[in-house]
């Protein structure tokens, strides 16, 4: 799965990256997106068909649904089944998305029982893109909830030590297809990361409390 990562790039420097129209949104800076949490996410413009960089709410809110509160919000698909599941394949036929992201965190369970966690970035230090689904949900009174999930698959040869999922990154050639500017088969994008092109290191366990949101939570430590 994926519960946690870090989206610290400022958003003009995202929003060139990714070439998309219009003003950014102003968000600060976090080492430890949550679940729930606003964050940044690469989308195609439902009315123009431009990419727009927006924040969206992590944990997707169908908008077919009644009650929003009552909703169940994954913060994950999983890409064996995103295309069937009925919460998922609306969203993954439509609204495919982008979440920018410089690392990500997963958990590793050690023998003593406890967990480890770990940080995980590109070798090459450039941003990851994340696979991720979009919805707008429109309540009763007219509030706009506009949310968003992150596709994950297997493990590949340098998260499988860690943990058995990871989230799909799809590389900057095939984000046209992702987002649904051209045609072509999008399913075929859910595969693991090539096995060289992440590292990974433990980090502290502050990276457990949600409350904590510094550059220090990427410091290495002894562990893993």
């Amino acid at each position: 799965m994926c519960g946690r990562y870090a989206s610290f790039e400022p958003p003009e420097a995202i929003a060139r990256l990714f070439r998309t129209t219009g003003a950014p949104p102003n968000v600060a800076p976090s080492w430890n997106v949550a679940p729930g949490r606003q964050a940044l996410v690469v989308r195609r413009h439902p009315q123009t068909g431009e990419r727009h960089l927006d924040l969206l709410q992590w944990g997707l809110l169908p908008h077919w649904v009644k009650e929003g509160a009552a909703a169940p919000r994954p913060i994950n698909a999983r890409a064996e089944t995103v295309a069937r599941l009925p919460l998922f394949r609306d969203a993954f036929a439509r609204r495919r998305a982008l979440v920018p992201a410089q690392a990500f965190y997963e958990w590793q369970r050690t023998e003593k029982g406890s967990k480890q966690p770990y940080a995980i970035a590109r070798r090459d230090g450039e941003t990851l893109a994340f696979a991720g689904l979009w919805e707008g949900w429109r309540g009763p009174e007219g509030e706009v909830v506009r949310s968003f999930a992150i596709v994950v698959t297997a493990a590949n040869a340098t998260m499988a030590p860690i943990h058995d999922r990871m989230p799909v990154i799809v590389e900057g050639a095939d984000w046209p297809l992702w987002l649904g500017e051209i045609e072509g088969d999008a399913a075929a994008l859910l595969r693991p990361a090539p096995g060289g092109l992440l590292r990974a290191w433990p980090v502290a366990t502050r990276v457990n409390r949600t409350a904590e949101d510094d550059a220090s939570l990427l410091a290495p430590v002894a562990g893993g």
